[in-house]
């Protein structure tokens, strides 16, 4: 499995920024996030996570890889959609899935680049696939691409832990950019923290 890396050198910079999420992080301790270093699995895997459980996600994943090995345009563009859909997934989804494999295979997305764009060009490139929207775009940059310093705005868990963390009722904009300017440049690691709080 592999994990999100980070370690000594962010969680004292985040400790010295920010009390309050210090003293979380002494009491949750180091967090193991699983992340899919290879960029397509992990945007076919968060198009089958969209809106059901993760136990349902699991289950339909596992069927996907059952039936078609290795998970790669090739593979899932000689399926048909009922083909896919019979793993478990909606009408909608397998054809975001078919959607997504013509663009890589066609060229119009090229992942192998995706390594060298700034976060913000990747989100954009990202969320013009349809049944990509900017959080599963930031969520990629997370969980796929270790990108260092991303807090989203658009998660309910990251506004709820913030929440939970300063005691606030609500949380605007303007309070959220200021906090995330005092993670930056460790933000997905404050991200990981904020998840746990918001589970407490």
């Amino acid at each position: 499995m592999n994990i999100f890396k980070y370690g000594q050198k962010e969680i004292t910079y985040l400790k010295k920024m920010d009390k309050k999420l210090g003293q979380a992080i002494d009491r949750i301790g180091m967090i193991e996030r699983e992340v899919i270093p290879d960029l397509f699995t992990a945007l076919i895997h968060s198009i089958v996570s969209q809106q059901i459980s993760a136990k349902a996600a699991v289950t339909v994943w596992n069927r996907l890889q059952e039936r078609f090995g290795v998970i790669s345009p090739e593979t899932l563009t000689s399926a048909s959609l009922t083909e896919i859909q019979q793993c478990g997934l909606s009408l909608r989804k397998a054809s975001y899935i078919i959607g997504i494999c013509n663009a890589v295979i066609q060229g119009e997305l090229n992942l192998a680049e995706m390594s060298q764009l700034q976060d913000e060009e990747i989100i954009k490139r990202l969320s013009a696939l349809k049944g990509v929207g900017k959080w599963t775009a930031e969520m990629l940059l997370i969980f796929s691409l270790e990108r260092p310093d991303v807090v989203s705005w658009s998660d309910l868990g990251i506004r709820r832990g913030m929440m939970k963390l300063y005691g606030l009722k609500s949380l605007s904009p303007e309070q959220f950019s200021r906090y995330r300017k005092r993670y930056s440049p460790y933000g997905s690691v404050a991200s990981l923290y904020l998840w746990a709080i918001a589970a407490e």
